[in-house]
């Protein structure tokens, strides 16, 4: 065995697919990384994504917005006068944008949310960062923003410059109910025939699953804002494979899986409110990284923005496909630890 250090961890990655999306940021059919440790992982996404490919429109991914957080902290004498400056602090929405543009050329203030807990002052700033997740972006332009409003505010003084109301690598709920990241529901339909055939399931079993699972299950964990079966595996393997910040999978995998049928079929879909993805920015500059990207088609020449939203629904597409196929294996007694025997025993 060698001693010698190595200054990066190797993480076995495959790519698999084709999965074929359409929706209102891209169309078409495209083959996606996963890094990951458990290998039947890439077979199952890999079953999923073939569902993708048996009907006309795949995955229907839709973008519902993007935004990214930072939630700063100041401290009053009481909360009269936090309250007081709160209220002037809205009142000049402008100059804080006015502000924010003068720390970026892509960040952009859209909306600004308060919290007031005894004489604690919560603004959680909410920010468009182009093809950046954002994380860097938005704590600078914060730091800006509090040193304005700490100058034209002199009633208020300094805390921090994160006050966990972002809320950034934390499961909360605020996340789901505000929205960090890309906010971008999947959604595929799926004939009875498919099902049967290819999953060995029906449309029926899986829908049942899901409520009793996924939802009455989770409910009895005490999941928060959350109802799914194993989104982190699919998000891990793709941010892994594509330079994300992987702590990012706390709060993105609070997502919703539902599940119906419909005049015989299967409607299946996974939604997203947090997810933190970017194209540039911390941890791309790697070769493969980038070699990643480009082959994924989110280095192309767009208009800023453009391509965090593809390399979003690429991801989600992701979740879904490993998300279903999962979900259809557990309605069969025995066929999943059966899958992990023989994939993970041979490899090892």
């Amino acid at each position: 065995m060698s001693t010698e250090l190595l200054d990066h961890a190797p993480v076995p990655l495959k790519w698999v697919g084709p999965v074929r999306v359409t929706g209102n940021v891209m169309e078409g059919e495209q083959l996606v990384p996963l890094a990951t440790y458990e290998q039947p992982l890439w077979p199952s996404v890999g079953r999923g994504a073939k569902m993708s490919m048996l009907v006309p429109d795949g995955i229907k991914a839709t973008l519902i917005d993007e935004r990214m957080s930072r939630s700063v902290l100041f401290e009053a004498d009481d909360a009269g006068v936090a309250l007081k400056a709160l209220h002037e602090i809205q009142a000049h929405m402008h100059l804080l944008q006015e502000v924010v543009a003068t720390s970026s050329r892509f960040a952009r203030l859209i909306d600004l949310h308060a919290q007031i807990a005894g004489n604690l002052l919560f603004l959680r700033f909410e920010l468009t960062t182009g093809d950046a997740s954002g994380h860097n972006m938005v704590t600078l332009a914060s730091e800006r923003l509090m040193d304005f409003i700490l100058r034209r505010w002199p009633e208020l003084r300094y805390e921090s410059i994160s006050g966990n109301f972002c809320s950034d690598k934390k499961a909360t709920a605020v996340n789901g109910i505000l929205g960090r990241g890309k906010n971008v529901v999947t959604e595929l339909v799926l004939p009875r025939r498919t099902v049967e055939r290819w999953l060995r399931s029906t449309p029926e079993k899986i829908a049942q699953l899901n409520v009793r699972k996924n939802l009455i299950g989770t409910m009895l964990a005490g999941g928060l804002r959350t109802g799914n079966a194993h989104y982190a595996n699919m998000l891990l393997g793709f941010f892994l494979a594509t330079g994300q910040d992987a702590a990012n999978i706390v709060e993105g995998s609070q997502g919703i899986t539902h599940a119906e049928v419909r005049d015989g079929d299967l409607y299946f879909s996974c939604t997203l409110p947090n997810l933190i993805v970017g194209s540039v920015g911390n941890g791309k500059g790697l070769d493969f990284i980038e070699a990643n990207l480009a082959r994924l088609g989110c280095k192309e020449d767009r208009e800023p923005g453009a391509n965090a939203r593809r390399l979003a629904v690429l991801c989600a597409a992701t979740v879904l496909c490993g998300e279903l196929s999962l979900m259809a294996a557990q309605t069969n007694q025995g066929e999943l630890m059966a899958s992990h025997l023989k994939l993970e025993r041979a490899a090892n």
